[in-house]
């Protein structure tokens, strides 16, 4: 088959939504069977791979994003249903959840002061400019409330896009490692941890390792969301 032919052929196919979508859903599959075959690791991140490949595959083919999305937005639909199916494991943990709601309740709120502070007053000592402080305060929420946070605070929506995927793939990544290696065994304060810095990735890597701690991470992400929206802009004006 000489090239031309193949180059018409995928204009054809990448004219299809369904092209896209059964590359987004075929891509994560693959991932994460290479993840298991290296016995879950969790440095074969799944979603940070199928990024890597799909990205790759939109370069290589010259694709807009648009017409990517056009294909598989439907997954991104899925993302609410999501969402809201973490309450089914929060009704069967909810003993467990009940019984820490008063450490888990100061840890979240502490963590996200931390979390925040931390990122934003370093950027202040680096000498970053308020844009980049701004973009970057509200990264350990999910991707449309920290873009709608940064926005209000006067940062750039796409850029904390970027960071918010970036630290939920870290997170998820790092997670396992790190808290083993401090000897944290407890599942409800890894859940917690996992939750609160790597929001929906991090909490999709704690439900592969242990229902309660998917369960505590779930409950994490929940309550991180609401304490960002409400802490960031106080927060802001004491690094900038």
């Amino acid at each position: 088959m000489t090239p031309e032919p193949v180059r018409s052929l995928w204009v054809y196919l990448g004219a299809s939504p369904l092209l896209w979508l059964a590359l987004t859903l075929g891509v994560y599959v693959a991932v994460l069977k290479l993840q298991r075959l290296l016995g879950g690791s969790p440095w074969a991140n799944p979603v940070g791979l199928s990024v890597a490949v799909l990205v790759g595959i939109l370069v290589a083919t010259g694709t807009p994003y648009g017409t990517y999305f056009d294909g598989a937005q439907f997954v991104h639909f899925l993302l609410g249903t999501a969402t809201v199916a973490l309450a089914i494991p929060l009704r069967h943990q909810w003993a467990e959840v009940r019984a820490a709601i008063g450490p888990a309740a100061l840890t979240l709120l502490f963590g996200n002061i931390c979390g925040a502070a931390v990122a934003m007053a370093v950027l202040r000592l680096w000498g970053a400019p308020r844009e980049l402080i701004a973009s970057i305060a509200p990264k350990g929420v999910t991707a449309p409330v920290a873009m709608a946070v940064a926005e209000r605070v006067g940062g750039l929506p796409s850029l904390t896009a970027v960071l918010v995927i970036a630290s939920g793939i870290l997170g998820a990544t790092m997670a396992t490692p790190l808290l083993d290696a401090l000897r944290v065994r407890n599942w409800a304060a890894r859940g917690l941890a996992v939750g609160m810095t790597a929001h929906g990735i991090g909490t999709a890597r704690a439900f592969q390792v242990d229902p309660i701690a998917g369960t505590f991470a779930g409950v994490a992400m929940a309550v991180s969301t609401l304490l960002t929206s409400v802490l960031v802009p106080w927060l802001l004006p004491l690094f900038v």
